[in-house]
């Protein structure tokens, strides 16, 4: 019995360890990269079901990728639990933004709206 709480505490820890509460920028650095890589679990793990809906639509227009994304991120703004990301990669001709919503305590890449701006 001993033996089987310390193994279900074992597992309780290395369960928790998984997540991470990220920054936005590492949240969007993961969300290019698996983006391009077609790593559509990871995907769906980083980005609401709009943005993952959103972004699903634009991947397949875009050809295989030969090598990893190299994501620079140039700025940053959190507002309480919006945020929105500026970054480049290097696939993309010009920068890109993604707007970030918490959700269940976790950074999101989410849709925005069509007339919504942020702050670049």
């Amino acid at each position: 019995m001993k033996r089987l709480v310390i193994c279900l505490l074992v597992l309780l820890f290395i369960s928790c360890s998984e997540t991470k509460n990220m920054s936005p920028s590492e949240t969007v650095k993961i969300v290019v990269e698996s983006f391009y890589a077609k790593d559509n679990n990871a995907l769906k793990k980083h980005t609401t079901s709009d943005g993952y809906d959103s972004l699903m639509m634009i991947q397949g227009l875009v050809p295989d990728a030969d090598n990893d994304a190299k994501v620079t991120i140039s700025d940053e703004v959190i507002e309480t639990d919006t945020a929105w990301v500026k970054y480049s990669s290097n696939y993309d001709n010009k920068p890109g933004i993604f707007k970030l919503v918490k959700e269940n305590d976790q950074w999101k890449v989410t849709s925005k709206g069509p007339r919504e701006k942020g702050p670049f």
